[in-house]
């Protein structure tokens, strides 16, 4: 038999029973009736009047009506609140890709993301050593007297589609480095780095300024505030993820989910943005970008062969586009950088050049007799 809790009034203690009827006959100087749930208590000249408590009203109780104000002013408000302001803060974040128009988050500034590519660009220097190539190494000459007209033409870019980034305000430095690597990469604040093993594959300057354009496009389109501002929002919800489920197991669903199906293919995104702005770039300088397909082709076909600086992994678990990709891109995009390239009825980049050509001349006099890398 169920019972509900005893309940005490004036020193009398009763225990009443569910569906029971309880009286108590003889006493004169109190009664006892009940009816339904109604208990009534007459002690002396008190009368008090008590509802037993019942399941159903608890229940009732509970499930109706308005939450407690401590629910609403303890919890909903502040999470309504935290909620509207994440929002108004994404959106005021929020920003466009020059030429590809692609909308983005990111909520770092030029100014820091140059900063902090001025502090990694001394490690890096710290870090190869003696590997890095003097200043007045043909190579090292090739690379600067390229770049240099690659980032002009990056800063005419700039004027062109209204972009703030730290393109003018922040010097290009070219830094050569002996590696048998086939790479190059680029850090804020105008830092470009190229490994030697890259000109098996950059035959000539034309080649050459395709690889710096795809590089100096990753600052354009400010590629590493971008990931910095993507890395803050994966903490947030790897930290919400751990704090929902303590025992770590949506954590460790988490990380390979967001890596496959968020950051990796960001990663290739930016990589297409800096070929399309870099071949951009390049025809703006009046090198060939007709160039770029045969760098990747060369790639493809050491990849072909099991060349392991160019053997890339399946795209969709790859930070960068598969080379068929690239060079079906590249097809695609030619026309509109061919026409930049014959501006003018050609005759701007054909006396550009006839420019190049004499410095290169010069440059090969110079040089003669002195290291040289492959083919530069």
């Amino acid at each position: 038999m169920s019972y509900l809790h005893p309940i005490r009034r004036s020193g009398w203690q009763l225990t009443t029973f569910k569906s029971a009827w309880i009286s108590h006959i003889g006493a004169s100087c109190h009664g006892v009736s009940k009816r339904g749930s109604l208990i009534q208590y007459r002690h002396h000249s008190q009368s008090q009047r008590i509802r037993a408590p019942t399941t159903t009203s608890n229940h009732q109780r509970r499930g109706g009506g308005s939450p407690p104000p401590y629910v609403i002013f303890g919890f909903i408000v502040p999470a309504a609140g935290l909620t509207i302001s994440c929002i108004y803060a994404y959106n005021s974040c929020l920003d466009y890709v020059p030429y590809t128009h692609r909308k983005r988050f990111i909520a770092t500034s030029p100014e820091w993301e140059a900063r902090m590519g001025h502090n990694q660009y001394r490690a890096y220097l710290k870090s190869f050593g003696d590997d890095v190539l003097p200043k007045d190494h043909r190579a090292s000459v090739t690379v600067e007297r390229v770049g240099s007209r690659i980032a002009a033409a990056a800063q005419a870019f700039t004027r062109e589609h209204n972009v703030v980034n730290s393109i003018n305000s922040s010097p290009f430095t070219y830094t050569v480095v002996r590696s048998d690597d086939a790479n190059a990469f680029v850090l804020p604040g105008n830092h470009v780095f190229v490994l030697t093993g890259l000109f098996k594959y950059a035959h000539n300057e034309d080649e050459l300024a395709s690889i710096l354009g795809h590089e100096t496009a990753h600052n354009l389109a400010r590629h590493a505030g971008e990931r910095v501002s993507q890395n803050l929002i994966i903490k947030m919800l790897s930290h919400l993820a751990l704090i929902i489920d303590p025992s770590g197991l949506l954590f460790s669903i988490f990380v390979p989910a967001e890596a496959l199906f968020y950051s990796l293919p960001h990663s290739r995104e930016h990589e297409v943005e800096a070929d399309k702005i870099g071949l951009i770039l390049s025809s703006e300088a009046c090198y060939d970008p007709r160039s770029a397909k045969r760098v990747f082709a060369r790639m493809k076909c050491d990849a072909d062969n099991g060349d392991r600086n160019t053997i890339a992994p399946p795209e969709f678990v790859s930070t960068h586009p598969g080379y068929e990709t690239r060079l079906s891109n590249f097809d695609d995009w030619l026309p509109a950088a061919m026409e930049r390239f014959n501006r003018d009825d050609g005759q701007k980049c054909f006396a550009i050049r006839q420019e190049m050509k004499r410095a290169r001349s010069i440059a090969a006099r110079m040089h003669d007799g002195k290291e040289r890398v492959d083919h530069l």
